[in-house]
């Protein structure tokens, strides 16, 4: 582990040396100066970086030929900063700068080359246009084949920076395919507790997570943290990483006090060897309040969401992204308050932020969009919900592959809306168009199972009851394969059909599976949470039918 305190006292020394007995302009004082912003880099702090790093580049530009490689290093350095400070196209400006040096001293096969091609892909991967993120990664990793051997890891590496575009576009059995192409050459390479395998354990068990295989996405967590564990101090990032992909598996299948207890193993860490201004340890804030918000401790949530969000605005630029989520995840929980006023405000907070650094297409619009269409759904204004899921949809469209899973998911969220508006038939549409993107690609199976059960609530308001039948049974059975016994969603499943069973007078089918709702929700929800008064109104109203 960087002990950055001690780089910091090493380098500030050989700066002042550096100052004291050479010209302003040396070389020398350059390097200084480039040493220093790398420590405050990794410190997070961004502006003190910069600083540092302008004053080194100056220097260069002043004492080198426009082409020198070191000052494609010192650009690339810059440009690395403004990734870090989320300004994606500030820093794209810096890393162009890099490769148009590079390109011009170096022979056309160099990895250094490749590298240059590489910072670009990530750059056009965050901004959302994945087609370039593509041609550039394939650039660098054509270079790579060409200059390194076969089971290099800058190979290995860059099968990563493919798949994560992959992913991205929601192609993750080409996610697998590239990460496992990573994982062999990390497996010819590396010894078997080398923390890079560990990584690649990791990586493959995010897509099995995404894809929704979530016993084969923990037993690769596990691989990778039995390594880490083995080969890393007790408070190591890394290990920390571990125990924050464990618990969001554990929240997906809805163990939420095995989640919570991952998140706070690895924030316990963060807090350790973090700066107390890190951003990162303002992200293992939010997969805490994460859980909480999920459970309906509403007030908790919102408490760790504002901590969250302090240290974001203390360690990153007022315009950066992950802020715009933090008002996003603020939001999120004003609505399921019911307090719709201050959810739009944190919503309006976060579309200023993204309208300031991306155009009005980009794909960060699409989730703020969504979760405005949200918000307005539970106001029961339909018709600016719809607005915004269309625009959502629109952006999605746009940018995303055709099937890709956040289309069917908005498609899904437009047909739920058509219902309440009583537009059957476009309701219908709206989710069968869903299902065609989600029965037909590799993606979540919770989210189909999401999509029959609004398939059967349309059906249901319809009184056409046994196709209704039909589908929350389809949605039941995925939800039973895939989540513990005592999930919450299963409970809003059991509820959905203890509805259908009243209308149709099964009273006793009907108290049958108001009582499984009943049993789970006092068992995982707060006493005060909406869902388990909502189910409560159900029992009085079947008690009073059976009475």
């Amino acid at each position: 582990m960087c002990n950055y305190p001690k780089a910091f006292e090493y380098y500030e020394k050989a700066m002042k040396t550096r100052e004291k007995i050479m010209p302003e302009n040396h070389r020398d004082l350059a390097e200084s100066y480039s040493d220093m912003g790398q420590v405050h880099n990794d410190l997070c702090d961004y502006s003190k970086a910069l600083e540092f790093y302008e004053k080194s580049r100056k220097i260069y530009e002043q004492v080198l030929p426009p082409n020198h490689p070191d000052l494609a290093v010192s650009y690339n350095d810059i440009g690395q900063v403004y990734n870090n400070m989320g300004d994606y196209l500030k820093a794209f400006e810096f890393y162009e700068k890099d490769l148009n040096i590079t390109k011009k001293v170096l022979p056309p096969n160099h990895p250094d080359l490749g590298t240059s091609y590489n910072f670009i892909g990530q750059m056009y991967n965050k901004m959302g246009n994945y087609s370039k993120a593509l041609e550039s990664y394939e650039k660098s990793h054509e270079i790579y084949e060409k200059s390194l051997p076969p089971n290099h890891l800058s190979l290995a590496a860059s099968y990563i920076c493919m798949g994560l575009v992959y992913k991205n576009m929601g192609h993750y059995s080409k996610v697998l395919e590239f990460y496992e192409k990573s994982h062999k050459i990390y497996e010819k390479t590396l010894l078997s507790n080398h923390p890079d395998l560990a990584t690649s354990y990791n990586n493959i068990g995010q897509v099995y997570n995404d894809m929704g295989d979530y016993s084969k996405a923990l037993e690769f967590y596990e691989k990778s943290r039995t390594i880490y564990e083995k080969t890393l101090p007790p408070n190591h990032p890394n290990l920390a990483t571990s125990y924050n992909e464990i618990g969001t598996v554990y929240f997906t299948m809805g163990d939420y006090s095995n989640a919570l207890e991952f998140f706070e193993k690895s924030h316990k860490i963060y807090e350790k060897t973090l700066p107390s201004n890190c951003h990162n340890l303002a992200t293992s804030y939010n997969n805490i309040a994460a859980v909480y918000n999920t459970i309906g401790d509403y007030s908790k949530a919102l408490e760790i969401y504002e901590e969250s969000h302090k240290l974001y605005k203390n360690a990153l630029p007022p315009t950066h992204p992950n802020l715009a989520t933090s008002y996003i995840f603020i939001g999120q929980v004003y609505k399921n308050i019911g307090d719709y006023a201050a959810a739009l405000k944190a919503l309006q907070s976060a579309f200023n932020i993204q309208q300031k650094t991306s155009e009005e297409g980009n794909p960060a619009f699409a989730s703020i969009y969504s979760w405005l269409g949200r918000v307005y759904y539970s106001m029961k204004d339909y018709s600016k919900a719809l607005n915004y899921f269309q625009k959502c949809l629109s952006i999605n469209q746009k940018t995303l592959p055709e099937r890709h899973p956040s289309i069917g998911i908005t498609f899904s969220n437009i047909g739920n809306v058509y219902r309440q508006m009583d537009d059957y038939d476009q309701a219908l549409l709206s989710h069968q168009k869903a299902l065609n993107i989600q029965e037909n690609v590799q993606c979540n199976p919770l989210e189909v199972a999401t999509t029959y059960i609004n398939l059967g609530e349309t059906y249901r308001e319809m009184k056409d009851y046994p196709t209704a039948l039909i589908y929350y049974q389809k949605g039941l059975e995925i939800h039973q394969k895939k989540l513990p016994k005592k999930h919450p969603d299963l409970a809003v499943t059991f509820h959905n059909l203890a509805k259908l069973y009243l209308s149709t007078q099964q009273y006793d089918m009907a108290m049958k599976k108001v009582q499984q709702a009943l049993k789970i929700a006092q068992e995982k929800l707060p006493s005060n949470h909406p869902y388990l008064l909502e189910y409560r109104e159900t029992f009085e109203k079947i008690q009073e039918n059976v009475n």
